[in-house]
């Protein structure tokens, strides 16, 4: 008789760690929808100094603060941490711009995008071989993206300019040896000068709304929380799942975001742009699949 099998504890934390993460981040329009009338720009410049001072208070509570002064103590290597913090900034206020300007279906496109401009800038960057599958699915995404423009003559920017940034983050970040908590405060930090000096400009022109009224500061203050709280979860998985395992979990992000736009904000869908998310998810199983079967196995136990 066979014996049954056991769930493995550390995998199913992993994937309530994972599913924590990834549905957090999913929700994000639904918080960043509440700042009427503040400027994407403010609340960029906001969430940047929040969550460097509650990554602070966070890091000393847990003891992690080692890796961090090893890496602020090698300031040859903080080259390629200011560009992973120059890239995140940069995507998070792409982010919160969609969310403003209700256009939340093209947010969810570049994050459904993103897997498969981290293949292409494997293939082109480092040079990395590509199974067949996975240039198949490169290829919708390029049909999928020339069909938008040329039916619609624009371009999905916004879709666009997030998958880039943050899939050029992720080849940046890469080759920085730091753990996803030292190394998102040690990219805010880097950006905290910048920030502050926003803030003093805005100030000084009378064009801030912090303090303005109770509700707006306590939404600019949690966003730091906020951007520190999914991270620390997904760390979590990170460290219990196989990467092919997160892979699957990370759809759920911009799955809740597409299904936000269509219910909760109600963005129109037309026909062109159903047809360049249909391309997408298929090339967007394909590339999984692929990632399935490439995925290491191993030797059943004797």
């Amino acid at each position: 008789m066979l014996p049954t099998p056991t769930r493995d504890p550390a995998a199913v934390k992993g994937v309530m760690f994972g599913l924590t993460a990834y549905t957090m981040w999913g929700c994000f329009p639904l918080f960043f929808a509440l700042f009427e009338g503040v400027p994407a720009f403010e609340i960029l410049i906001h969430r940047i100094i929040w969550a460097c001072l509650f990554l602070v208070g966070l890091i000393t509570l847990l003891r992690r603060w080692p890796p961090v002064v090893t890496a602020l103590g090698e300031p040859k290597r903080l080259g390629r941490v200011l560009a992973c913090a120059l890239l995140i900034g940069f995507n998070w206020g792409i982010y919160i711009y969609a969310v403003e300007s209700k256009q939340v279906l093209q947010a969810s496109l570049g994050y459904f995008l993103t897997p498969l401009v981290n293949v292409a800038l494997g293939m082109l960057v480092l040079r990395e071989v590509m199974a067949k599958l996975q240039l198949v699915a490169l290829g919708l995404a390029s049909v999928a993206i020339a069909t938008q423009f040329v039916m619609l003559g624009e371009l999905p920017w916004i879709s666009l300019m997030l998958a880039l940034s943050f899939g050029s983050y992720g080849l940046f970040r890469k080759q920085v040896p730091l753990d996803g908590l030292s190394g998102l405060f040690v990219e805010t930090l880097l950006l905290f000068p910048l920030a502050l000096i926003a803030l003093a400009w805005l100030s000084w022109n009378g064009a801030s709304h912090f303090i303005q009224n109770t509700s707006t500061t306590s939404l600019l203050i949690a966003s730091g929380a906020l951007t520190a709280l999914p991270l620390m979860a997904f760390a979590g998985a990170a460290r219990r799942l196989r990467l092919a395992t997160l892979g699957f979990l990370m759809y759920i992000n911009p799955s809740i975001q597409f299904l936000i736009a269509l219910t909760v904000f109600g963005e129109p869908l037309g026909i062109i742009q159903l047809a360049t998310f249909v391309l997408i998810w298929i090339g967007l199983a394909l590339y999984s699949w692929s990632a399935w079967q490439s995925r290491p196995r191993y030797a059943a136990a004797s």
